[in-house]
């Protein structure tokens, strides 16, 4: 059995088949038009290469276009001017010195920081294990559980100035500790 092609895929072979066609027919004018803007002989070619790519995922472009070498010159030099743009931008970006570099902040943290990390939670652990029972109870409450002092008042049956001195003593006893292991 044979396919039948409908309109439609009919069209986009057509336009196809023109784009293969235009390309092969003015490749060299292409590289001229596109080396006269100060590509080197690889880039240009490059550069024919890309458009082709770049067409050949939406050919229908050519549709209606009285001069395809015209249209295709000026779409290889755009796509030169937009590589020479990206190519200075790059430049610019990378141009710093090491120092420059240095100062950058890094996304990663120092391999050091995660077991300063460790260290300073077992510290913390530790505290809040060494706090009397009602005050590490308002303290997780809070820190842990993100509850409010008010909040914390009424489920523990005690006032809110009491909450909040446990929090306070809680809070100094905890970074005594950490001061200490530094």
């Amino acid at each position: 059995m044979h396919a039948v092609n409908s309109p439609a895929d009919q069209t986009d072979v057509d336009y196809q088949d023109l784009l293969n066609r235009a390309i092969e027919a003015h490749y060299n004018d292409i590289k001229a038009a596109v080396r006269r803007q100060g590509h080197s002989r690889i880039s240009a070619a490059d550069l024919v290469h890309d458009l082709y790519v770049k067409l050949a995922s939406k050919p229908e472009v050519l549709e209606g276009k009285h001069s395809l070498s015209a249209f295709l010159c000026r779409t290889a030099i755009n796509l030169g001017i937009d590589r020479l743009r990206r190519s200075r931008f790059e430049q610019n970006l990378f141009s710093g010195s090491e120092t420059e570099a240095l100062a950058v902040a890094a996304d990663a943290a120092a391999p050091d920081y995660r077991l300063d990390v460790e260290a300073r939670l077992a510290v913390l652990r530790s505290a809040i294990a060494e706090l009397p029972e009602k005050r590490r109870a308002v303290f997780i409450l809070h820190r842990l559980h993100h509850r409010s002092p008010d909040q914390i008042a009424v489920e523990m049956g005690i006032t809110r100035n009491m909450v909040d001195r446990h929090l306070r003593r809680a809070l100094a006893h905890c970074l005594d500790r950490l001061f200490e292991m530094e």
